[in-house]
């Protein structure tokens, strides 16, 4: 049953992230972008070994800020042949990168000024 309340930028996307390592993304990172972006307030960036893979981690967020928060994408764009999906919820951006294309795109290099916050282990 999806919450009543609604969730801060940054539960958000530990959401995400929690959903995305539900699909064996592996490497992922939250940046703050509060104090330096109008984008967004929190991106999450994340792997994956495969474009099956891409895709099921993209289903899974999708699916489980829909389930369990009642929230929905503004806008999903990209393929998983492109090796690179960006799901766009406002106040928080999450892009699923190939493993070998993450590196190609370095946005961690990019907003490189941005604080990482810890990501919350899985239990």
């Amino acid at each position: 049953m999806p919450e009543t309340t609604s969730l801060t930028g940054l539960e958000l996307a530990h959401r995400c992230v929690a959903a995305a390592q539900d699909k064996k993304a592996f490497d992922p990172i939250i940046l703050d972008l509060q104090a330096i972006s109008t984008i967004c307030d929190f991106m999450v960036i994340c792997s994956a070994q495969s474009e099956p893979q891409i895709k099921a981690i993209v289903s899974g967020i999708e699916r489980t800020l829909k389930d369990d928060a009642d929230r929905h994408a503004l806008a999903v764009d990209g393929f998983p042949t492109s090796q690179w999906i960006v799901i766009d919820y406002g106040d928080v951006m999450v892009h699923v990168f190939h493993e070998q294309k993450r590196g190609v795109y370095a946005l961690e290099d990019l907003w490189s000024d941005a604080p990482q916050v810890p990501v919350l282990q899985q239990s």
